[in-house]
C-alpha cells in the first residue's frame, strides 16, 4: 500500500498538535522551508525502513511494512506533522537493526532515538500484562499497565499516539482478514486504549476502537445491530436531512446564525446505551441526530427555545452541560424532540468553542491553532507562545489524571494510585512524587542542588509553606538562594518537610558530608601534631596514608577522627628503622581478669589450649554472641577481635600463621561476664538530649561507663561506652534509642 505521503488537508487534532515535532526549536508556525524539510526526512525515513521491513511480519501475523504504512495513514488522518509520521517507520525497522537506539540515533537524531526507546520498552510493558485482563479479580494489573502508559505520555506524548495508531491498525487487520481477534488484545482495546482516546480527544480512533473491539468480543450483538442499522439506513439519512433543513431554515429566520450537522451513532455507543438503560432498538432515540453549532452561549439557548417550539420535546431526556459540564470539560445542550411523524430525534446545541473541544478534546482550541505541527517536546515557557503551550499540556496531563482515576474507581478499590501524585514545573514537565509530597520533596527529585538551596516556594502561583503537601495537576516553583544547604528540622518527622525516602537520604547525606568534614580535619589536626613532635613536618602526607596502606589523606583522617586507627602505627613509620603500618593491639582486660581455665569458660576459649591469657581488642570491643576470631601477639596473650574488624583482617593478612581460633565460653550462672562496647549516636542537637538517651540505657538496665560527645551546626554526634552480656540484647536496646526525639542514627561501633 502506498500511503499518500503530502500532508492532510483536515483539521489537527489538539493533542497531535501538542505532540510536537521531533527536535528542532518550538514556533508558533512552522515555515515552508521547514515543512520541506520534515517531508524529507519522512521520505528519507521510508527509504530507510521499506528495504528492512519488506518481507517481514509481526507477532499479529501481520505484514510489518504494511502495518507501518497503515499506522501512517492514521496518524495522517488526525493531522500529524512529516517528523511524526518518519517516527513510525523508524519505530518498526527498530525491531530488526542491532542497536536500534544507537543506529537510529546517528542516522535521524536522539529524539528519534529516545522515541524508539520508549516505544519499545512500552510494547514491552502490555505484552507482559495483558494476560491480566482475562480474569476480572486482577484489575490492578491492568491498572498498572495503565498507569505505566500514563508515565510514558509524560515524557514523550508520540509514544501514545503511536501505540493508539497502531492498535486501531490490528484490530483493521483482523477485521479485513476476517481471522479471529485474541479476545485479551480485543479486550485491551476497549479498556485501554479507546478510554485513553476518548480522554485525550481523538474521536475517530476512539470510536474506531471501540466499534472494532465490540466487533470481535461481542460478534453476535454486533450483528444484529448492523443488520438493524443497516434496514433503517436509507429512512434514517432522509429524516436527517429534511430535519437540518427545517432547523436550519427556523433558527435562520429568528436571525440566529448556526451551522446544522447530522451527527452518527457508532454501533458500540448503541449497544451501551440499549444495555445500560434497558431499552430496544427502537427506543435509542439518537440514532438520528442533529448538532447546531451557533456563536455564543446566548444562541445556544435561543436556539435550543426555537427547537422546543418548533417539535415536541422528551422532557426527561434534556441535559443541559453548558450549567453544569461534564468532569472531562464537555459543555453541550442535549434534548430529544418528536418530528410530525413522531419518531425521536436527539439535538446537540453548542457553541464553536464547545464544539471545537469536544471534537478535538482538552486541548483548547487556540493552543493546536496556534501551535501548529510543533509545540510538545522541549517546550520551554519563556513567552506568550510558549506558556499556551504549556498550559494546554497541563490540561492534556489533568484530563488523563482524571481518566487514571476512573479506572481506580472501576477496579477494586485497592488504591493502586494512592501512593503518587503528578505535578508540574513552570515549564510544563511532569514530576512523579509520591502521596503527600512537599515542595522540598519536589525540588530534590528535579536537582539535588535545587534541594538544598530550596528556600521558599509557589504553587499555582501563590507563596506555601515548605511543609505543605501537594497535589496531582499543581504548577511548583522553588525559590533559591545562591548558596547554602539543607536545615536539620526538614528531618523531622514530626514537622512533616519531607515525604521521599530519596530526598530524606540526600539530606543526609548532605550531614553526612558535613559530619565526615569535621572528622577529616579533626584528624588532620592530630595526624599533623604528631608529626611535629616527631619533627616530620615536612613529610608528604599523600605518601605517608599511602605507605599506611589508604588511598589518600583524607581517607587516614577520617579513620583517625573517628578513633578507628591509633596513632601508634604512624609512630612505628616515622621512627627510625618503621617498616609498613601495625594493627592496634590495643586491648581492654575482661572486668575481674583470672588465670583459671574455669574463669576462662566466663570469657573466651582459645580452641585447643587450655589457659592462655586472652585480650579483648580496643578497636573493635567483641562481645558476645559477635564472631570472633584471636591474634597471637608478642608477649601480651591472644587478641579477640570481631570477624569483621578491620585491623583483624590486616593482622590476618600479614601473618596468616598467628591466626588461632577463639570462641566465646559460658559464663557462670552467678557472676555473668560483661564487655564495654561502642555506641555511636547521631541526633539533632537539642536541650536535655544526653539525659534522655542516658534515662534509656538506665532504664534498659545497661550501664554506661563511658560518654563522648561533640556538636556541629545543631548536630551532635556522641559515643557512649556501655557494659553488655550479649550483643543481640544491644541491637533491642538501640532500637529503643532510635525512638527519642531527636535521634536520627543509633548504632554500634
Amino acid at each position: 500500500m502506498k500511503t499518500d505521503l503530502q500532508g492532510s488537508s483536515r483539521d489537527t487534532a489538539a493533542i497531535v498538535a501538542l505532540a510536537g515535532d521531533v527536535g528542532g526549536q518550538l514556533t508558533p508556525r512552522p515555515s515552508p522551508e521547514v515543512l520541506a524539510e520534515e517531508q524529507a526526512r519522512l521520505e528519507r525515513a521510508r527509504s530507510f525502513a521499506i528495504p528492512l521491513l519488506t518481507g517481514q511480519v509481526l507477532d499479529t501475523g501481520e505484514d510489518a511494512l504494511h502495518h507501518a504504512e497503515g499506522v501512517v495513514a492514521i496518524l495522517q488522518a488526525i493531522g500529524a506533522s512529516p517528523s511524526m509520521l518518519a517516527a513510525v517507520y523508524l519505530v518498526y525497522v527498530a525491531e530488526y537493526l542491532n542497536r536500534p537506539e544507537e543506529a537510529i540515533g546517528k542516522a535521524f537524531g536522539p529524539s528519534y532515538a529516545s522515541l524508539v526507546g520508549a516505544t519499545r520498552k512500552l510494547v514491552q510493558i502490555q505484552r507482559n500484562a495483558r494476560g491480566a485482563l482475562v480474569a476480572e479479580d486482577d484489575r490492578a494489573e491492568q491498572i498498572e499497565r495503565v498507569r505505566k502508559m500514563l508515565l510514558a505520555f509524560s515524557r514523550d506524548l508520540r509514544v501514545v499516539l503511536l501505540r493508539l495508531a497502531s492498535r486501531l491498525q490490528t484490530l483493521r487487520y483482523y477485521a479485513q482478514s476476517k481471522r479471529d481477534c485474541p479476545q485479551e488484545l480485543a479486550r485491551e482495546s476497549l479498556q485501554v486504549f479507546a478510554p485513553l482516546a476518548n480522554r485525550l480527544g481523538i474521536w475517530q480512533i476512539k470510536w474506531e476502537l471501540e466499534d472494532l473491539s465490540f466487533r470481535f468480543l461481542e460478534p453476535e450483538a454486533y450483528k444484529s445491530i448492523a443488520r438493524m442499522l443497516d434496514e433503517k439506513r436509507v429512512e434514517r439519512e432522509q429524516v436527517v436531512r429534511s430535519l437540518r433543513e427545517q432547523v436550519a431554515s427556523l433558527l435562520k429566520r429568528r436571525g440566529i446564525a448556526a451551522e446544522v450537522q447530522g451527527r452518527p451513532k457508532h454501533i458500540y455507543s448503541i449497544w451501551k446505551k440499549m444495555r445500560g438503560k434497558q431499552l430496544d432498538f427502537d427506543h435509542v432515540f439518537d440514532i438520528r441526530a442533529l448538532r447546531v453549532v451557533v456563536r455564543t452561549v446566548r444562541d445556544c439557548y435561543a436556539a435550543l427555545s426555537v427547537v422546543h417550539e418548533a417539535y415536541t420535546p422528551l422532557s426527561e431526556e434534556f441535559d443541559d452541560y453548558i450549567a453544569k459540564p461534564k468532569p472531562n470539560g464537555y459543555q453541550s445542550l442535549h434534548t430529544v424532540v418528536y418530528d410530525a411523524q413522531g419518531r425521536t430525534i436527539e439535538i446537540q446545541i453548542r457553541t464553536r468553542e464547545m464544539h471545537e473541544h469536544a471534537e478535538h478534546g482538552v486541548a483548547a482550541h487556540w493552543a493546536y491553532k496556534e501551535a501548529g505541527t510543533k509545540g510538545y517536546g522541549g517546550v520551554v515557557a519563556a513567552g506568550d507562545f510558549e506558556s499556551q503551550v504549556a498550559e494546554a499540556r497541563k490540561a492534556v496531563l489533568r484530563q488523563l489524571l482524571a481518566w487514571e482515576r476512573d479506572f481506580a474507581e472501576q477496579g477494586s478499590g485497592s488504591g493502586v494510585f494512592d501512593d503518587h501524585i503528578y505535578v508540574f514545573t513552570p515549564q510544563a514537565s511532569v514530576v512523579e512524587l509520591p502521596k503527600d509530597a512537599t515542595p522540598i520533596d519536589f525540588a530534590y527529585s528535579v536537582h539535588t542542588d535545587l534541594g538544598h538551596r530550596c528556600r521558599g516556594a509557589k504553587v499555582d502561583g501563590v507563596m506555601v509553606p515548605l511543609n505543605t503537601p501537594l497535589r496531582s495537576g499543581q504548577t511548583v516553583e522553588v525559590i533559591t538562594v545562591k548558596e547554602g544547604g539543607p536545615s536539620m528540622d526538614w528531618l523531622n518527622p514530626e514537622l512533616g518537610y519531607l515525604k521521599s525516602s530519596r530526598a530524606k537520604a540526600k539530606v543526609r547525606a548532605w550531614f553526612n558530608m558535613l559530619a565526615q568534614q569535621e572528622t577529616i580535619a579533626k584528624g588532620r589536626e592530630l595526624v599533623e601534631r604528631l608529626l611535629q613532635r616527631e619533627g616530620r613536618t615536612a613529610i608528604n602526607l599523600e605518601d605517608l596514608a599511602a605507605q599506611l596502606g589508604f588511598r589518600n589523606a583524607d581517607a587516614l583522617f577520617d579513620v583517625v577522627g573517628k578513633d578507628e586507627y591509633s596513632l601508634r602505627n604512624i609512630e612505628q613509620v616515622l621512627r627510625p628503622g618503621g617498616s609498613a603500618p601495625q594493627p592496634s593491639d590495643d586491648f581492654i582486660p575482661l572486668r575481674k581478669p583470672r588465670a583459671d581455665a574455669a574463669s576462662a569458660r566466663g570469657g573466651v576459649l582459645v580452641v585447643g589450649v587450655e589457659s592462655l591469657l586472652t585480650q579483648l581488642a580496643r578497636c573493635c570491643k567483641p562481645a558476645p554472641p559477635d564472631a570472633i576470631g584471636g591474634f597471637v601477639t608478642k608477649g601480651r596473650g591472644v587478641a579477640v577481635h570481631r570477624s569483621d574488624c578491620t585491623n583483624f583482617r590486616q593482622l590476618a593478612a600479614r601473618d596468616p600463621e598467628r591466626v588461632i581460633p577463639v570462641e566465646w565460653g559460658q559464663p557462670p550462672a552467678d557472676k555473668p561476664a560483661v564487655y564495654p562496647v561502642d555506641v555511636a549516636v547521631e541526633a539533632h542537637d537539642r536541650q536535655g538530649l544526653l539525659r534522655d538517651i542516658s534515662e534509656v540505657f538506665a532504664k534498659e538496665k545497661m550501664n554506661v561507663i563511658g560518654v563522648r560527645t561533640q556538636s556541629v551546626r545543631d548536630t551532635a554526634w556522641m559515643t557512649f561506652t556501655v557494659e553488655v552480656s550479649d550483643s543481640a540484647r544491644l541491637a533491642q536496646v538501640l532500637g529503643v534509642v532510635r525512638q527519642v526525639p531527636g535521634v536520627r542514627i543509633a548504632r554500634r561501633k
